[in-house]
């Protein structure tokens, strides 16, 4: 039979694609999910529903310290992690056309599928294209007209089991929004960074991965995702370390590098200048940075620059 490695996020169009690429193609489909964070339990959920909605297998694929280490912290330092980025519903696109690639040819298969609508045109497309010229790209959503509740009743009558909210990245991506617990009082942060990179949160120097989840949980606790609160504090920062110099880098560096993304070009020589045109203004941004968190808002406190966070007494900031 024809095999068929499908980009699966758990979400409508990539659940309903697998029954719909099977019978359309006659083909025998294998779900492959990025683990960027969701957590077990909803990558177990999401991996279930893959193989009792028809798929063969379904793969599970640990990005997380990639997805950190070479996304996130590259995207920061470029500028485009702001709330009103679209990034968000991007970043992780190279990273899953490159995972999704590898298991093709892991599988054997000639062919992949996404759950994009926007087919030919969206991101992930154009970079799995990229990755692979000779690999066949289908995207049912683009292709099968069907309207929401189409859709919907399709799942229906195909008995594809829908969670009310579903984790991961779905397929009509859009930037997180953190729970607040509406704890009425405001809270301090302070995110340290070294050569543009955060290193540590509360006078804790720690992992890029615990970073994230620290700050995750501290952010979110007041309605602030944990990639607004990294850009606002790295923004303040580079500010006051660079902006005098007229080195100030985002502004110049964040459209381009935006472009890339969308343009499916993420893995080509022209994002490696890029990088290494902000690494070179990096070098100056190491310190720490103050928010206060409230309901919501952000606020960047006290800014401190230093040629290494580590030469401050982190623990005295977080004070």
């Amino acid at each position: 039979m024809t095999r068929i490695v499908l980009a699966y996020s758990g979400g409508l169009e990539t659940s309903i694609a697998i029954p719909w690429l099977a019978d359309r193609h006659a083909a025998e489909i294998i779900a492959v999910t990025m683990d960027l964070g969701q957590g077990k339990e909803a990558l177990e959920e999401i991996r279930d529903r893959a193989l009792a909605t028809g798929a063969l297998r379904a793969h599970v694929v640990d990005v997380r310290d990639a997805f950190a280490r070479d996304y996130i912290v590259r995207a920061l330092k470029a500028g485009i992690l702001g709330e009103r980025s679209p990034v968000s519903a991007s970043l992780a696109h190279p990273l899953i056309a490159q995972k999704v690639v590898e298991i093709a040819n892991i599988e054997q298969a000639t062919i992949v599928a996404h759950g994009d609508p926007a087919g030919g045109a969206s991101p992930l497309d154009r970079t799995i294209r990229a990755l692979d010229p000779t690999m066949t790209v289908l995207a049912p959503a683009a292709e099968w007209g069907m309207t929401l509740e189409q859709q919907l009743a399709y799942a229906r009558e195909r008995h594809v089991t829908l969670p009310v909210e579903y984790s991961g990245l779905g397929d009509r991506a859009s930037a997180p929004r953190a729970i607040a617990l509406k704890s009425g009082e405001s809270a301090s942060v302070v995110i340290a960074f070294e050569h543009g990179a955060p290193v540590g949160v509360n006078g804790v120097m720690m992992p890029l991965l615990d970073l994230l989840g620290s700050l995750s949980i501290i952010a979110g606790a007041h309605g602030v995702t944990s990639l607004a609160a990294l850009h606002l504090a790295h923004d303040a920062l580079e500010k006051a370390a660079v902006a005098g110099r007229g080195e100030f880098s985002s502004p110049r560096i964040a459209a381009p590098y935006l472009r890339v993304l969308s343009d499916g070009i993420w893995f080509t020589p022209e994002r490696g200048t890029l990088d290494a045109d902000a690494d070179a203004v990096q070098q100056q941004v190491s310190g720490v940075v103050r928010l206060t968190l409230f309901d919501g808002a952000c606020a960047v406190g006290d800014v401190q620059v230093a040629a290494s966070p580590r030469t401050i007494v982190l623990a005295k900031a977080a004070d």
